[in-house]
């Protein structure tokens, strides 16, 4: 077996493996104490609508993205915000952000779109979400993620005014040790 097709094997067999872990972590019961699944399901109904608009956020950046639109890509994002690529970019606050996802879809993402396999969100604070997610870029064509193009990336909302903004995101490929 080649190193890329090991590689390859690897990435696929991780990627499968995230994705059944967080289906089953999704079912398994909670051992919790009954008061404590009762603030559980508190907690949960009071984040029904922060998901929803957390959901809405998201679908704007996939728009964005689809549209190879860099300022409205940005929009969705704080002022002072942090987006830091896969390859190790590091652009700062919305115009910066603008400016450079523009560059990208201009020169290397034309036509690009970006699927989320799984997707885990943490409240730390009634206002702050952690989500972190798994996908890829698709290419023109494609409509399955390849081991390639596989990615994790964290993305911290912030709600301000009754409205949620990411103020920082952070990507990484899916690169497994062999």
């Amino acid at each position: 077996m080649t190193k890329s097709s090991h590689w390859r094997r690897t990435t696929v067999a991780v990627s499968v493996a995230v994705t059944a872990a967080v289906a089953l972590l999704g079912s398994v019961p909670s051992a919790a104490s009954p008061s404590a699944s009762a603030d559980q399901a508190q907690a949960s109904a009071t984040h029904q609508a922060d998901l929803t608009a957390l959901r809405h956020l998201r679908e704007k950046q996939e728009d964005a993205w689809a549209r190879g639109d860099g300022s409205a890509y940005a929009a969705i994002h704080t002022a002072d915000a942090d987006v830091v690529t896969f390859n190790g970019d590091h652009l700062r606050t919305r115009h910066g952000i603008a400016t450079g996802m523009q560059h990208y879809f201009d020169e290397f993402l034309q036509g690009t779109r970006i699927m989320t396999l799984t997707e885990q969100t943490r409240f730390s604070e009634p206002d702050i979400a952690i989500i972190v997610r798994t996908g890829c870029v698709l290419w023109p064509g494609e409509s399955t993620c390849s081991a390639e193009a596989l990615s994790i990336n964290t993305n911290i909302a912030l709600k301000r005014h009754g409205k949620w903004l990411y103020t920082s995101f952070q990507n990484t490929r899916i690169r497994p040790l062999s």
